[in-house]
């Protein structure tokens, strides 16, 4: 651990934090597998820097809690872990154990779950874009496809006609939230959905449900949807077709920040520095989506919310008891789905990974700028830490093992108290694990490690890149008896070329 003057009753964060601190929610196993610096350095000297250490099991509670609140409204409920979230197929075995579904947006997602032995049954494919050779797997299969728009019904047709099977599908609903949200570019306007249900339907195709998927987290948004869902089922079911489900999609909210505080706090400073009423908190005084106009701060932050308040259970409680506008009687939306006797499903990546991962690298060099701020170089580039999100805003943890490869180099600034930013292996001036501005009270070493906690939803896969001919992160699965394993997706990438 790292011995230092930093606060000891910060325990593993006392060695990192930004200057407005963000504390990251850590789990029990991210603890204990932080309190043993040198095993974590032992797995990069085996597996290269930077690794992924993945822990299947909060899956289950995650899941659990969904399926509670479900059951306490009397709505059936089907999960669908969205594969798209995190590429280890640990995961998908885990998810196949706990008797999920799986939801894939690529045809080698659906190669890759059904060599794994989940049935075509279990599966439903959401790809924006889906080739000639992806449907043929889902018709074969058996997996639903969720159609959006009449290109792919057609295509499907065809195929499904050709290979004399059913085809299984769920019509996507573009969502109508006013007119001063501007229209999705996925899915079918309500209208123009019944139009195609009503039209010559191929014979060979079985229209099982309506999708929607909406951008954000407020569950007032999915009421409102809710109702526009229903009233295209009525309509389905009035041209003569026999939706059994409604799914909602993904954007069930989690929480990497138990202060809310914090997070207030953050956001108020923020602002103060961009109008020039203090020191910057990030790079160059980043806005993260504000900017400053005169003495005003306009735009809204590009970053997802790294704290809420409902999350998953209760976010669900609520969206299940919320009143459908126009509905008579008990008007709820669980109301709206018992009467037309319909299950529900979603979509979680981030709700259902909350906790089940972390990503650890090495600190290579420190620099200092002209203008004093540290700059401190680590093994790994920011898109292997990174979503959409324009910045991770959770505090890295600092680890400094005991056995770690350290040149004296006599540069004993950089272990005393110092501030800087961490920054990453692109040949990219602005290229920064993140953009905030980072406290080290005891300094750092080369050969300390960076671990950026709970990045198992997204933040490890979706934007990753191995530019410059840098291999990807391998992915190690945390194992209940024995040493992490490496998960078999890093197999099958080295197998086609891809880990390097």
């Amino acid at each position: 651990m790292l011995r230092s003057a930093a606060d000891p009753s910060r325990g593993v964060r006392a060695a990192c934090e930004g200057v407005v601190a963000l504390d990251a929610r850590l789990e029990s196993w991210q603890r204990r597998l932080c309190d043993d610096p040198d095993l974590v350095l032992e797995l990069m000297r085996a597996h290269g820097s930077p690794v992924n250490l993945i822990d299947t099991r909060p899956m289950a509670r995650n899941a659990a809690e969904l399926m509670r609140a479900a059951s306490l409204a009397g709505v059936p409920l089907t999960i669908h872990f969205a594969r798209k979230a995190n590429k280890a197929l640990a995961l998908v075995d885990e998810a196949r154990r706990l008797g999920l579904g799986i939801d894939l947006a690529s045809e080698r997602e659906i190669a890759q779950v059904l060599a794994r032995g989940v049935p075509g049954e279990a599966l439903i494919m959401t790809a924006a874009v889906k080739s000639a050779a992806l449907l043929e797997l889902c018709v074969r299969s058996g997996t639903i496809i969720v159609l959006d728009n009449r290109d792919e019904l057609r295509a499907v047709g065809s195929l499904a006609g050709r290979l004399r099977r059913d085809a299984i599908v769920a019509l996507r609903l573009s969502p109508d939230l006013g007119p001063d949200r501007p229209p999705s570019r996925f899915g079918f306007e309500a209208s123009d959905a019944v139009a195609v249900a009503g039209d010559p339907w191929p014979a060979a195709v079985r229209l099982d449900g309506v999708h929607f998927h909406l951008d954000g987290y407020d569950p007032d948004d999915r009421i409102r949807v809710m109702a526009q869902a229903f009233d295209l089922v009525d309509g389905l079911r009035e041209a003569g077709h026999c939706p059994r489900f409604v799914d909602m999609g993904g954007g069930i909210p989690m929480s990497y920040l138990d202060s809310a505080g914090q997070w207030a706090r953050f956001w108020h400073e923020h602002r103060e520095a961009l109008r020039g009423r203090r020191d910057p908190i990030t790079f160059g005084n980043h806005g993260l989506g504000l900017i400053a106009h005169r003495d005003e701060v306009v735009g809204a932050p590009a970053v997802y919310p790294y704290h809420q308040q409902l999350v998953r259970g209760p976010w669900l409680t609520r969206v299940l008891r919320g009143r459908v506008p126009g509905a008579r009687g008990d008007g709820t939306v669980a109301a709206g789905l018992l009467s037309r006797d319909l299950a529900l499903r979603c979509e979680p990546g981030r709700a259902l990974l909350d906790g089940c991962g972390l990503t650890a690298a090495r600190v290579a060099y420190r620099k200092r700028r002209r203008d004093g701020a540290w700059l401190i170089g680590v093994e790994m580039n920011r898109t292997q830490c990174r979503s959409t999100s324009e910045d991770f805003l959770v505090d890295p943890l600092l680890l400094r093992p005991d056995s770690a490869d350290v040149t004296v180099d006599g540069d004993e600034a950089s272990l005393g108290p110092i501030e800087g930013f961490l920054v990453g292996a692109y040949c990219i001036e602005r290229e920064l694990l993140t953009w905030r501005r980072l406290r080290f009270p005891a300094g750092v070493r080369t050969g300390d490690i960076v671990v950026l906690p709970n990045t198992a939803g997204y933040l490890m896969h979706i934007v990753e890149s191995s530019s410059h001919q840098m291999p990807l992160a391998r992915n190690l699965i945390l194992a209940p008896d024995g040493p992490p394993v490496l998960d078999a997706i890093d197999a099958l990438g080295e197998a086609r070329g891809l880990s390097d």
